[in-house]
Protein backbone atom coordinates (compact mmCIF):
# COMPACT_ATOMS: atom_id res chain seq x y z
CA UNK A 1 0.00 0.00 0.00
CA UNK A 2 1.32 3.41 -0.93
CA UNK A 3 0.81 6.52 1.14
CA UNK A 4 0.21 10.21 0.61
CA UNK A 5 3.78 10.76 -0.61
CA UNK A 6 3.51 8.63 -3.75
CA UNK A 7 4.85 9.78 -7.11
CA UNK A 8 2.85 12.32 -9.10
CA UNK A 9 2.51 10.57 -12.46
CA UNK A 10 -0.87 10.27 -14.17
CA UNK A 11 -3.00 7.81 -12.20
CA UNK A 12 -5.38 6.58 -14.92
CA UNK A 13 -8.85 5.73 -13.61
CA UNK A 14 -9.06 5.94 -9.83
CA UNK A 15 -11.75 4.84 -7.39
CA UNK A 16 -12.17 6.91 -4.25
CA UNK A 17 -13.57 5.38 -1.07
CA UNK A 18 -15.04 7.03 2.01
CA UNK A 19 -15.13 4.06 4.39
CA UNK A 20 -17.80 4.61 7.01
CA UNK A 21 -19.16 2.39 9.75
CA UNK A 22 -22.50 1.86 7.98
CA UNK A 23 -21.84 2.97 4.41
CA UNK A 24 -19.00 3.21 1.91
CA UNK A 25 -19.09 6.24 -0.34
CA UNK A 26 -17.64 5.54 -3.78
CA UNK A 27 -16.41 8.01 -6.37
CA UNK A 28 -14.77 7.44 -9.74
CA UNK A 29 -12.38 9.50 -11.80
CA UNK A 30 -12.48 9.84 -15.54
CA UNK A 31 -9.98 7.70 -17.47
CA UNK A 32 -7.53 10.61 -17.71
CA UNK A 33 -7.47 10.93 -13.93
CA UNK A 34 -8.64 14.55 -13.90
CA UNK A 35 -12.24 14.67 -12.70
CA UNK A 36 -13.92 12.83 -9.80
CA UNK A 37 -17.63 12.01 -9.89
CA UNK A 38 -19.80 10.49 -7.15
CA UNK A 39 -20.64 6.92 -8.14
CA UNK A 40 -22.64 5.14 -5.45
CA UNK A 41 -23.00 4.19 -1.81
CA UNK A 42 -22.40 0.62 -0.67
CA UNK A 43 -24.28 -0.39 2.48
CA UNK A 44 -21.90 -2.14 4.86
CA UNK A 45 -22.60 -5.84 5.28
CA UNK A 46 -21.89 -7.86 8.39
CA UNK A 47 -18.65 -9.15 6.86
CA UNK A 48 -15.81 -6.91 5.78
CA UNK A 49 -14.77 -9.52 3.18
CA UNK A 50 -18.16 -9.09 1.47
CA UNK A 51 -17.68 -5.30 1.43
CA UNK A 52 -14.25 -5.76 -0.13
CA UNK A 53 -15.70 -8.14 -2.71
CA UNK A 54 -18.26 -5.48 -3.69
CA UNK A 55 -15.44 -2.95 -4.09
CA UNK A 56 -13.42 -5.48 -6.12
CA UNK A 57 -16.42 -5.82 -8.43
CA UNK A 58 -16.39 -2.06 -9.04
CA UNK A 59 -12.62 -2.11 -9.64
CA UNK A 60 -13.16 -4.75 -12.30
CA UNK A 61 -16.31 -3.23 -13.82
CA UNK A 62 -14.80 0.26 -14.20
CA UNK A 63 -11.26 -0.95 -15.07
CA UNK A 64 -9.77 0.97 -12.17
CA UNK A 65 -6.00 1.39 -12.02
CA UNK A 66 -5.76 2.59 -8.42
CA UNK A 67 -7.94 2.95 -5.30
CA UNK A 68 -7.71 5.94 -2.96
CA UNK A 69 -9.00 5.47 0.59
CA UNK A 70 -9.82 8.54 2.63
CA UNK A 71 -8.33 8.61 6.11
CA UNK A 72 -9.93 10.86 8.75
CA UNK A 73 -6.81 12.16 10.47
CA UNK A 74 -7.35 14.28 13.57
CA UNK A 75 -7.41 18.03 13.00
CA UNK A 76 -3.84 18.22 14.34
CA UNK A 77 -2.78 15.59 11.76
CA UNK A 78 -2.38 12.74 14.23
CA UNK A 79 -3.77 9.24 13.80
CA UNK A 80 -6.77 8.75 16.04
CA UNK A 81 -8.88 5.59 16.43
CA UNK A 82 -10.97 6.23 13.29
CA UNK A 83 -7.87 6.90 11.16
CA UNK A 84 -6.18 3.78 12.52
CA UNK A 85 -9.21 1.69 11.47
CA UNK A 86 -9.16 3.17 7.96
CA UNK A 87 -5.42 2.58 7.58
CA UNK A 88 -5.91 -1.05 8.60
CA UNK A 89 -8.80 -1.51 6.20
CA UNK A 90 -6.87 0.21 3.39
CA UNK A 91 -4.08 -2.30 3.89
CA UNK A 92 -6.59 -5.17 3.75
CA UNK A 93 -8.07 -3.72 0.56
CA UNK A 94 -4.58 -3.58 -0.93
CA UNK A 95 -4.32 -7.33 -0.35
CA UNK A 96 -7.80 -8.03 -1.75
CA UNK A 97 -8.17 -5.83 -4.83
CA UNK A 98 -5.22 -6.56 -7.10
CA UNK A 99 -4.59 -2.84 -7.76
CA UNK A 100 -2.54 -0.32 -5.79
CA UNK A 101 -4.29 1.29 -2.82
CA UNK A 102 -3.24 4.72 -1.57
CA UNK A 103 -4.49 6.72 1.37
CA UNK A 104 -5.36 10.39 1.42
CA UNK A 105 -6.34 12.84 4.12
CA UNK A 106 -10.11 13.24 4.13
CA UNK A 107 -10.46 15.73 6.97
CA UNK A 108 -13.62 17.80 6.56
CA UNK A 109 -14.73 16.19 3.27
CA UNK A 110 -18.10 15.21 4.72
CA UNK A 111 -18.61 18.78 5.96
CA UNK A 112 -17.73 20.09 2.48
CA UNK A 113 -20.10 17.58 0.87
CA UNK A 114 -22.94 18.47 3.27
CA UNK A 115 -22.53 22.17 2.53
CA UNK A 116 -22.55 21.59 -1.22
CA UNK A 117 -25.70 19.50 -0.96
CA UNK A 118 -27.43 22.10 1.23
CA UNK A 119 -26.57 24.75 -1.35
CA UNK A 120 -28.54 22.61 -3.82
CA UNK A 121 -31.55 22.81 -1.47
CA UNK A 122 -31.58 19.06 -0.82
CA UNK A 123 -33.60 17.99 2.19
CA UNK A 124 -31.98 16.00 5.00
CA UNK A 125 -33.24 12.63 3.75
CA UNK A 126 -31.88 13.22 0.22
CA UNK A 127 -28.54 14.43 1.63
CA UNK A 128 -28.14 11.31 3.80
CA UNK A 129 -28.65 9.14 0.72
CA UNK A 130 -25.79 10.71 -1.23
CA UNK A 131 -23.46 12.50 1.19
CA UNK A 132 -21.02 9.57 1.43
CA UNK A 133 -20.49 9.33 -2.32
CA UNK A 134 -20.16 13.13 -2.59
CA UNK A 135 -17.61 13.10 0.26
CA UNK A 136 -15.70 10.37 -1.62
CA UNK A 137 -15.72 12.57 -4.74
CA UNK A 138 -14.48 15.61 -2.76
CA UNK A 139 -11.62 13.53 -1.34
CA UNK A 140 -10.78 11.92 -4.70
CA UNK A 141 -10.83 15.29 -6.50
CA UNK A 142 -8.41 16.73 -3.92
CA UNK A 143 -6.14 13.71 -4.47
CA UNK A 144 -6.33 14.11 -8.26
CA UNK A 145 -5.62 17.85 -8.01
CA UNK A 146 -2.62 17.21 -5.78
CA UNK A 147 -1.27 14.61 -8.22
CA UNK A 148 -1.56 16.97 -11.18
CA UNK A 149 -0.07 20.01 -9.43
CA UNK A 150 3.40 21.00 -10.69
Amino acid sequence: MADDDADTGPPGRALGLDLGERRIGVALSDSAGRLATPLQVIARSKRRADDHQAIAGLVHEWEVDLVVVGVPYSLDGSIGPAAAKMLTEAEQLGDALGVPVETYDERLTTVTAERALMEQDMNARERRRVVDQVAAAVMLQAWLDRRSAP
